[in-house]
């Protein structure tokens, strides 16, 4: 019996395998996609949408949602006239609305498969070899039982795992990493946190705000490393002060130890020794490629030094029509950003011209206040000898901001002192995560400051704070 053949197959169905498919189904190929993740689905089928919407992305944003309303009811609700006694929090449905939300939205990508009649195979797909112009493709199943297939082009979207720690065992239950942090049962007393990054600080600031004693500790000296120096400074101030996350950088743990009451870790902090002890620990400490299994030495598929597949700036392989994005190659983790190769690649394969600018690509942070950012920090450009001009304004400044009762953060834009060209701009506050997307399309299409300075701005709005700001970078704002 001949093996099925496919003109494109995709290894993966998490952010960048699914597009890729869809896409090229759009454009008139055979699809296949193997995934063999059922994400403790109850009938214990294949979900489609990978990390990001199953254990990642999308329910941690419903988490973190619900734990805003609860703060703000307990909170807020009482400087707009309204009194909420005895307010609780029912952390079951909460996490029941996650799960919701998620098998939602996993259904609805099965739907666009069939409706682009894309052939999904249920297994784990690794690289068998190959015949004539088709590469070979096991797929085996949770059975044991495998079959081959075969196709012209693969795109290999494995995606990434939580990374662990030696001598601090995850059984997510008491020591969670992204999957166990967002189906706790309960709201823990005690928090620990081992990493101060993007998941760290979301999953860190939602069951701080829902009443947990939350400690995190980081390896590194500096806070939010990557982000624009304005930046840290207001969310370190935000976080530590204002909301009372316990952050200590530079800790360095020696050892873990857990018994039936709670779990202590012992961590080097300058000079000093010190304990956590905490009901609940979550480790955050970074992603790392999905590569193992997939049977690269069979076919040569080269690997870089860090595990992840090598690819020049089409996301080509070292092979022949063999692809790769998103979590399983260089740059940055992020989901959107998986996507866009994803349909780069499917296009390019179809000779069209398929790209993706990397210098525009938004990176977020989904705490409260939100943190986005597109382009070139202040740090890159000091660096990089760029002469640059910088536009800052708080939201304090803005009528919409004050009238939602939250007027923390501010938006910077910095471009260049001789072209005025946007080079970064830098976003904290209430909804940074849609204000950023205004940025991304004039920095895509070339855009200057004033440009944005001179194109109207709904009043009132908080995008009104990025017009400011760009006015700003000339010395002319009209609000501030």
């Amino acid at each position: 019996m001949a093996n099925k053949q496919f003109d494109v197959l995709v290894i993966g169905g998490g952010p960048g395998g699914y597009v890729a498919a869809i896409r090229a189904a759009q454009l008139g190929f055979s699809t296949a996609c193997i995934e063999s993740e059922s994400y403790a689905d109850p009938k214990g089928e294949v979900r489609l949408g990978g990390t990001c919407l199953n254990v990642g992305c999308i329910p941690s944003k419903a988490l973190l949602r619900s734990s805003e309303l609860y703060d703000e009811a307990s909170h807020a609700f009482v400087m707009h006239g309204i009194t909420a006694e005895s307010v609780t929090m029912d952390v079951p449905s909460m996490v029941r609305r996650k799960d919701n939300i998620v098998t939602q939205l996993t259904a609805g990508i099965k739907g666009l498969f069939k409706k682009n009649k894309i052939t999904l195979l249920a297994g784990l797909g690794s690289f068998a070899g190959r015949e004539n112009e088709f590469w070979q493709v096991a797929v085996t199943g949770k059975d044991g039982g495998s079959e081959v297939v075969e196709a012209k082009h693969v795109i290999v979207a494995t995606g990434s795992s939580p990374r662990h720690l030696d001598g601090i065992p995850v059984d997510n239950k008491t020591i969670c990493d992204n999957v166990g942090a967002l189906s706790l049962d309960a709201v823990p007393k005690r928090l620990g946190v081992i990493g101060a990054g993007v998941i760290g600080l979301e999953l860190g600031s939602v069951w701080k705000r829902l009443g947990s004693d939350v400690t995190i500790l980081e390896a590194l000296p500096d806070f939010l490393a990557g982000a624009d120096p304005a930046i840290t400074k207001e969310a370190w101030k935000t976080f530590t002060q204002k909301q009372g996350l316990k952050i200590h950088l530079g800790a360095k743990i020696t050892s873990v130890k857990q018994t039936k009451k709670s779990i202590k870790l012992d961590y080097e902090l300058g000079d000093g020794t010190f304990t956590l002890e905490c009901d609940k620990l979550i480790v955050s400490v970074g992603r790392v490629p999905n590569t193992a299994g997939l049977g690269c030495d069979n076919v040569g598929l080269k690997l870089d030094e860090r595990g992840r597949i090598e690819v020049n700036d089409h996301c080509q392989t070292n092979l022949e029509n063999v692809w790769a994005v998103g979590d399983v190659i260089r740059g940055p983790m992020l989901a959107h950003k998986g996507m866009e190769e994803g349909v780069m690649v499917a296009e390019l394969i179809a000779g069209q011209a398929g790209h993706v600018n990397y210098d525009t690509i938004p990176y977020v942070i989904y705490t409260h206040p939100e943190i986005a950012w597109v382009g070139k920090t202040e740090t890159q450009l000091k660096n990089e000898a760029i002469e640059y001009r910088t536009g800052q304004i708080p939201f304090m400044a803005n009528g919409r901001a004050l009238g939602q009762g939250d007027t923390t953060g501010f938006v910077k834009m910095l471009a260049c002192a001789k072209t005025d060209r946007i080079l970064g701009v830098h976003v904290i506050g209430v909804n940074a995560s849609e204000l950023i997307a205004e940025a991304v399309v004039a920095m895509e299409f070339g855009a200057v400051a004033e440009d944005i300075a001179r194109i109207c701005h709904a009043h009132p709005t908080l995008s009104e704070v990025m017009h400011e700001a760009a006015l700003a970078v000339d010395k002319r704002p009209l609000h501030f």
